[in-house]
């Protein structure tokens, strides 16, 4: 498996796959060919699908150039490897192609070329949560440790700029009111749900002040704002809230928060390495499901979890969201993603299913959820909405 900086990724929203993908495969481009004096931008499948709303065509045009630039969208058209496909052409004055490239946004802001994942840099030798448990309970060491090992101790300086820049999404979250992009005109909530906790006692308090800060974070997202992938721009707000409130709460020190963080990061990873973390791929289940996994181990470890105990919190964290399509309403990551988000962030180890099952069956039920159901806008919440946004919403 790669690094677990992978996982945790800072940049703008709203989406990683949509926009953190695209402007970096833009300004790759580019850079290879700065003397084109025109260039061509397909899009094709999920990211034609959704990519109005998800900013993708202004991410582009930022990088390259509106003058320059010919976008194409080709929603009907998949290609094989990946949904979220981009061919990106380069030509001179005269007409002539100087180079073409056919690349992927393959989710987490992460861009893949057909066949290149495989050529990855291997940070992690163990692949499966069963070997990663097996090695920490043959060791006497946790996840954190293993994390440590394997990618030293550095890790940890990019840790903390991680949750430097989580913590100022939520408090910008915060502040910020008024009504977010996009034709939907959806109001902003976290800073009205921050009221309403405070004036809430016990549980109640902690679970809306848990709700509001993951909603402060998903609509910095949707903003456009600068949030770090955990594991996707889509379900960025699940793990800042737990830790944060954990934090606020109990009073972590800032290593165990990040030691946390270090767990989490390696749960996303063996996601995105068995399954994957793509909405267009597996549907809302490898995003919110994924964060919800990661931020229950996090939790877990927090709270004196055994290793055991941890692995059987993530496994519950996404067992729980099998199935979860991605149908965002109008192409934008609002309706019904931000909620998801905050509903996300709300035994001795011994269970009957374990979390390298649960990451097989979210793997096969991608293959084989319908494509309308995953980040295409063309089936489920997206297509009964009221009014059916996508009626008025042309590419």
């Amino acid at each position: 498996m790669e690094t677990i900086a992978k996982i945790y990724k800072i940049g703008h929203g709203p989406s990683s796959s949509h926009t953190m993908g695209p402007r970096k495969a833009a300004s790759i481009f580019i850079e290879k060919y700065p003397n084109a004096t025109r260039y061509r931008v397909t899009l094709y499948g999920s990211l034609a699908a959704t990519g109005k709303g998800h900013l993708t065509d202004k991410v582009i045009i930022e990088t390259i150039g509106e003058d320059k630039l010919e976008l194409l969208w080709e929603p009907t058209i998949f290609l094989p490897f990946h949904p979220n496909g981009m061919k990106f052409e380069a030509f001179d004055s005269k007409g002539a192609e100087l180079g073409l490239w056919i690349t992927f946004s393959v989710g987490g802001g992460d861009i893949a070329d057909e066949g290149s994942q495989k050529e990855a840099k291997k940070i992690y030798e163990l692949n499966t949560m069963a070997d990663i448990l097996e090695w920490c309970q043959k060791n006497g060491r946790t996840f954190w440790e293993y994390v440590e090992i394997c990618e030293g101790p550095e890790i940890w300086d990019y840790l903390k700029t991680v949750w430097e820049a989580m913590q100022n999404a939520i408090h910008r979250g915060l502040e910020n009111e008024g009504v977010l992009p996009g034709i939907i005109k959806l109001p902003r909530k976290a800073s009205s749900y921050l009221i309403k906790a405070k004036s809430s006692l016990g549980s109640l308090q902690s679970r809306s002040r848990v709700f509001a800060y993951a909603l402060a974070v998903s609509e910095e997202n949707a903003a456009g704002g600068v949030i770090v992938t955990a594991p996707t721009c889509g379900s960025c707000g699940v793990i800042p809230a737990v830790m944060y409130h954990m934090q606020e709460r109990y009073g972590f020190s800032e290593i165990k928060i990040l030691r946390a963080l270090a767990t989490a990061g390696i749960i996303g990873n063996l996601v995105k390495k068995n399954a994957s973390i793509s909405g267009a791929k597996v549907g809302c289940q490898g995003e919110v499901g994924a964060a919800c996994a990661m931020a229950s181990g996090a939790a877990t470890q927090l709270f004196g979890g055994t290793p055991a105990q941890i692995e059987y919190a993530a496994e519950m964290g996404l067992e729980h969201h099998l199935g979860l399509t991605c149908d965002p309403v109008a192409g934008l990551v609002q309706i019904p993603c931000i909620e998801r988000n905050a509903f996300a962030a709300h035994s001795d180890g011994s269970h009957h299913i374990s979390f390298d099952k649960v990451v097989k069956t979210m793997k096969q039920t991608g293959k084989d959820l319908p494509s309308l159901y995953k980040e295409t806008s063309e089936g489920g919440l997206a297509f009964f909405t009221e009014g059916n946004y996508l009626n008025n919403y042309e590419l």
